[in-house]
């Protein structure tokens, strides 16, 4: 099962605050609470890097299957070329969607999306309204073209409080540059219900843009969440970020889009660099192409999560159900420590996530990459009720 995704990467190139009183950040301060450069530990060369059980980042660990490789593969011969064919994706994404192409924008991952956004609407004094925490790499760039963050605190079931973002949001109208919802939510795995993001669309002002980052979309079980694509289709002030980074294991390449009204793509538009590669661009329409391996991806992490989240609670630690391929641990002690020890036995979990400084988050790997880290998770916790043995 791990290595069935991966049968044929030789074949490419040879491995080619509250409510109305939320707290505003300033740059600085913000960024310094977030540990900026912390999100991937610092690892010597390649032997080292591909020894670790690598379940830090949310990645897809089985890597493209064969049909996004061999479209890569193909997409080489333009390796030397600026005007390029490459293979439609603008077009593919819209089909896929049922939008029309000028409600498409792609870039170099979800997360040039989020910059775009932040850069085109929050800007010079402008705000982003959002929870915390949350992913908050939106927040740190809005910061750092002289913005600024309005955040509220998750609820006590870690799910995000659209009351509160509403009062927020039209509080501060004036100065709200967007409205940012992760759904599902990173890092707690936690989905927003759908009548909850229409909630909040009907009761902030129509012309607050809303940015949706639908990263983990693809994991979603729950009935209780839906995409919101269709508000596009309605005309609404709403941006959904997408990303190939996730489950069409493609995080290496960079390949992300958005899905937004003609309007507000050409306002976003002159603030993204176009910089995305043709093999990328070929891998992304043949990955949107092949949904039956994008679904037994998600048949493998979702039973692994499941198993290890069992195993785990088994142990007597909680668990925040998850909607994603990803959970977090409250082990009721600072997870600083707890992430360099799981790195010193070749394990690698994610960073701190303030304030939830107490909370593990952990990716799901393979198989062995799980069995890794249950056998680090009792050396290095042991079990809730007789402590942890460091």
């Amino acid at each position: 099962m791990d290595t069935k995704f991966a049968v044929s990467r030789r074949g490419f190139v040879g491995g080619v605050a509250t409510a109305l009183g939320a707290l505003t950040l300033e740059p600085d301060k913000f960024l310094l609470a977030q540990g900026v450069g912390s999100q991937q530990p610092k690892i010597g060369g390649e032997a080292e890097y591909d020894a670790f059980a690598k379940l830090a980042a949310n990645e897809n660990p089985y890597g493209p299957p064969d049909s996004v490789l061999q479209a890569m593969t193909h997409a080489m011969k333009y390796a030397n070329r600026y005007g390029y064919p490459d293979g439609g994706i603008v077009e593919e994404i819209a089909k896929h969607h049922g939008v029309k192409p000028e409600n498409v924008m792609i870039a170099a991952g979800s997360g040039e999306i989020l910059d775009v956004v932040g850069s085109a609407f929050a800007s010079n004094g402008k705000k982003a309204v959002g929870v915390e925490p949350t992913y908050s790499q939106v927040y740190q760039h809005v910061t750092s073209v002289k913005g600024a963050a309005i955040t509220v605190p998750l609820r006590e079931d870690h799910g995000q409080d659209i009351p509160a973002l509403i009062r927020v949001t039209r509080h501060n109208y004036r100065d709200v540059g967007f409205v940012y919802l992760c759904n599902p939510n990173n890092p707690t795995g936690v989905v927003i219900p759908k009548q909850e993001v229409r909630q909040l669309l009907d009761g902030i002002p129509e012309d607050t843009p809303v940015l949706i980052d639908e990263a983990y979309h693809h994991f979603v079980e729950s009935p209780d969440y839906a995409t919101s694509v269709p508000y596009v289709l309605e005309g609404r002030s709403v941006i959904v970020a997408r990303t190939f980074s996730k489950i069409a294991a493609l995080a290496g390449m960079r390949l992300g889009y958005a899905i937004a009204p003609r309007e507000l793509i050409q306002q976003m538009r002159p603030y993204s660099t176009g910089t995305i590669n043709a093999i990328v661009k070929h891998g992304g329409v043949a990955a949107l192409r092949d949904t039956a391996s994008q679904a037994q991806v998600k048949q493998i992490t979702l039973d692994l999560r499941k198993k290890t989240v069992g195993q785990v609670q088994s142990l007597g630690y909680s668990v925040i159900p998850s909607e994603t391929n990803f959970f977090m641990i409250h082990i009721k002690r600072p997870v600083q420590p707890v992430i360099a020890a799981f790195q010193q036995r070749g394990v690698l979990v994610g960073r701190p996530f303030p304030p939830m400084l107490d909370y593990l988050r952990v990716s799901v790997g393979t198989a062995n990459e799980m069995d890794r880290f249950m056998v680090a998770f009792k050396e290095v916790m042991g079990t809730a009720t007789s402590g942890s043995r460091g």
